[in-house]
């Protein structure tokens, strides 16, 4: 349970910022970055991306450029052509591992549920430990993020996640113990809730549950629905054809990047497809089990899951992410790709921006194209969360486990093949509205029965009214973050009034 907003926590948190010389963006700054003040954007130029810098904050948003340290007019993305994907609609990815300090875009999401909730009172950075429960990427921008501000940040999540994640919070946290280790893959979603659980007895711990903060629902329809839609009308800008946006599709994780899609929706009629992995097919099936495409959460139905509003549940295995992956990375695969397959070579060389989710999402893309034989004049969006980087020590398991120890063009062809050019519509759901209602439903047994949320307040958010109330908030918090501010950069005015006097 959050604490309630407190002046005095207020406070001391304008001093510890105006001591670090802190300064937030805005929300309506990273969804149109060319709004940051120029000599904000000066002074970034000359910062690491990667540096524990509070100007960082301000590169949270979805328009560096490839270097991470310059804006771009447009976010940067692909489009992936036919000769890769197999369809002729045009499949459009949008970099997420051009974000700062962690080079995912799960940074956003702890930028969106911490801001708020340090504007008003209710997080002492001072005082409170902020505790991010995690099954791959939001972790590590919550640490990233609470150690810009002077605060503990505590990453928690499955020990089977990659070497590459825990390579990096080692370097980041406060202290070692700062990184709990729980039970299992990326399946085990309940043994985080329970940590957490007994973890908040502890009146300092304030949890950042990605699965039910709405500052992750308000970043992302705000933010990322905002820059996906510029992506869409540059790519459209640039096509022969009159594209529209058929679809935007996202595996589920916590939720957050899916409202993206209720913007995407309101502004271009795009309808929403869920993605998970089909060992684990929560939402198809209401089933179980375990698997490797990291990040994207299952075995449950996030609270902030806008369920009514999905029209698509499609399940990708892990087997083609895995082999897919390695393929990408793979010079045997790439050579293939460029030569057999006659992918331009500038593509093959944009692949190793896609992690295992990102495969995934593109996966799930190409069915919704062969279903409905989408033809030149249709286009899907996609999220990119983070690039193959997150995951090369998974290589040696792949390649032994996928490719039985030996990887050449036969493999290269083989895999590529069965896993693009042979995906079908299985594990592949248009949702009723009976299926919508199931899907909700599932949820009741995490967040009333586990979590103790009022039936009342759970079945609130079948109801559209309910979404649609939520979205004037992001404006108050943009007042809020520019009135912190100005606390902070008054208090610092006067006081080099005092020290001129």
């Amino acid at each position: 349970m959050a604490p309630a907003p407190n002046p005095e926590a207020r406070k001391r948190c304008v001093e510890q910022f105006r001591e670090r010389k802190i300064k937030l963006p805005t929300f309506a700054q990273l969804a149109d970055p060319s709004t940051i003040p120029e000599d904000i954007r000066k002074e970034l130029a000359n910062v690491d991306p990667d540096a524990a810098h509070p100007l960082n904050l301000f590169r949270i948003h979805w328009y560096n450029t490839a270097d991470r340290k310059g804006i771009a007019s447009v976010p940067g993305h692909i489009v992936l052509p036919e000769s890769l994907t197999g369809v002729k609609a045009k499949i459009i990815v949008v970099l997420g591992e051009r974000f700062p300090m962690i080079e995912a875009h799960k940074v956003l999401a702890a930028y969106g549920c911490l801001a708020p909730r340090l504007v008003n009172g209710e997080f002492d950075p001072s005082v409170h430990k902020a505790l991010w429960p995690s099954t791959g990427n939001y972790c590590r921008g919550g640490v990233s993020v609470s150690r810009i501000m002077g605060c503990r940040g505590v990453a928690i999540l499955p020990e089977q996640m990659s070497k590459e994640r825990f390579d990096w919070l080692d370097k980041w946290v406060v202290d070692k113990s700062d990184v709990i280790k729980t039970f299992g893959c990326e399946s085990n979603v309940k043994e985080i809730y329970d940590k957490c659980q007994e973890l908040d007895k502890d009146p300092n711990n304030v949890i950042f549950n990605q699965f039910c903060e709405f500052g992750n629902v308000h970043c992302h329809y705000s933010i990322t629905g905002t820059a996906f839609g510029h992506v869409f009308k540059h790519v459209k800008e640039a096509s022969k054809d009159n594209l529209n946006l058929f679809a935007y599709v996202s595996a589920t994780g916590s939720a957050g990047t899916l409202s993206a899609g209720d913007r995407l929706k309101d502004d271009f009629g795009a309808k929403i497809a869920c993605v998970e992995s089909q060992e684990c097919p929560t939402l198809l099936y209401n089933g179980f089990g375990d698997h490797n495409i990291q990040g994207i959460g299952d075995k449950h139905v996030p609270y902030i899951h806008n369920s009514m509003n999905s029209d698509f549940a499609v399940g990708v295995s892990d087997a083609a992410t895995d082999s897919l992956s390695y393929l990408f990375n793979n010079e045997a695969g790439k050579k293939y790709l460029r030569e057999r397959r006659g992918v331009p070579a500038d593509i093959v060389n944009q692949l190793s921006s896609l992690g295992y989710s990102a495969i995934a999402n593109v996966i799930a893309a190409i069915k919704i194209a062969k279903y409905y034989d989408l033809g030149a004049d249709q286009a899907i969006l996609a999220p990119a969360t983070d690039g193959a980087n997150l995951y090369a020590s998974d290589e040696p398991m792949i390649l032994k486990t996928r490719y039985g120890g030996k990887f050449d063009e036969l493999s290269a062809a083989e895999a590529f093949g069965r896993y693009m050019l042979g995906v079908g519509p299985d594990y592949f759901q248009e949702l009723t509205h009976r299926d919508r209602q199931r899907i909700f439903n599932l949820g009741y047994y995490t967040w009333v029965e586990q979590q103790g949320v009022s039936i009342e307040d759970f079945k609130a958010r079948e109801k559209a009214s309910f979404w649609t109330a939520l979205r004037p908030e992001v404006k108050k918090w943009d007042e809020m973050i520019e009135q912190f501010n100005a606390d902070v950069a008054g208090d610092d005015r006067a006081a080099k009034r005092a020290r001129t006097a």
